[in-house]
């Protein structure tokens, strides 16, 4: 038996006998559909002077809910105060926060898992030491697709040791009362169905990047655009599902859309992916990358 189904009994469980988790205003169970935002380059970006407050005032404007925010930059970790002020912002206006983590190895174990454990485990502690302050969430965005070998339409080698990662941080952040989210690629939902009940039985929670499904200049009107990424969103929802039916435990899937890809219409996309999936059991809402497209001179 792999070691990430031992993990997931474990993780039953601890489920029985854990309480709840802490009370908040924004839950993530909660019915209405998940509006998320990633936030790169932490640091400089939420913790320079009056980041947090401008943050907050582009979510509320933009219907955000919730918040996925790189905690380190260039290997440095936001200050405490700093995540503190940040998270205190963002929560008195209805909006959870994520600690965002990335990594291109995380998969190959040893070392590299190590590094991004040991990130996670600073959030935990974090947590423990700002109880009126503290993360949400653990948010992953692990790209073993981008190194060289994993490349190529149905190569999917990488696959189980993205799964054990997964695992892996989820032994940390769940007795810690966190949610996993995890960013995916959609050609990780054309693998087996056994393949995707692992990787859907991993973290409660996942995000697809759908991405260049449209360009901002392709000469489509808004509509013909919305009608696209519905179309898309349900055929990646049908996918990914297919084959697992009612399965207990399964993430459900949030819908990843970019900037780039929309300019000024992605709201109106955004929404639209809303009217057509919400019905969807699977279906948890929509994120927008990112909030760095947004800032004058900034990369996302």
């Amino acid at each position: 038996m792999r070691k990430h189904v031992i993990l997931l009994l474990i993780f039953s469980f601890m489920a029985w006998g854990a309480p709840p988790l802490p009370s908040f205003h924004a839950r993530a169970d909660s019915a209405a559909p998940v509006h998320g935002l990633w936030v790169w380059k932490g640091p400089t970006v939420v913790g320079g002077a009056h980041g947090a407050a401008l943050l907050r005032d582009f979510c509320r404007a933009q219907g955000v809910t919730e918040v996925y925010v790189s905690v380190s930059e260039k290997g440095q970790m936001m200050s405490a105060d700093q995540m503190a002020g940040m998270i205190d912002a963002l929560h008195r206006a209805n909006i959870r926060v994520e600690a965002l983590f990335s990594s291109e190895n995380a998969d190959e174990g040893g070392a590299h898992l190590e590094k991004l454990l040991d990130r996670v485990r600073t959030i935990v502690q974090f947590n423990r030491s700002h109880r009126a302050q503290r993360f949400d969430g653990i948010h992953l965005d692990l790209e073993p697709q981008q190194r060289p070998e994993n490349k190529g339409p149905g190569n999917l080698r990488f696959l189980p040791g993205l799964i054990d990662a997964y695992l892996a941080v989820r032994t940390i952040a769940e007795p810690a009362r966190f949610t996993v989210n995890a960013d995916i690629q959609n050609k990780i939902l054309k693998g087996t169905v056994d393949l995707r009940r692992q990787l859907l039985g991993s973290v409660p929670r996942i995000t697809l990047m759908m991405y260049e499904v449209s360009t901002a200049n392709d000469g489509d009107s808004v509509t013909q655009k919305a009608e696209k990424a519905q179309a898309a969103s349900k055929k990646f929802l049908d996918l990914a599902y297919d084959g697992l039916g009612a399965e207990p435990h399964l993430a459900r899937m949030s819908i990843g859309l970019r900037t780039p890809d929309y300019a000024g219409e992605l709201p109106q996309v955004l929404q639209a992916l809303d009217d057509a999936n919400r019905a969807n059991p699977h279906y948890l809402g929509w994120a927008r990358h990112s909030y760095n497209d947004t800032l004058v001179s900034s990369a996302p």
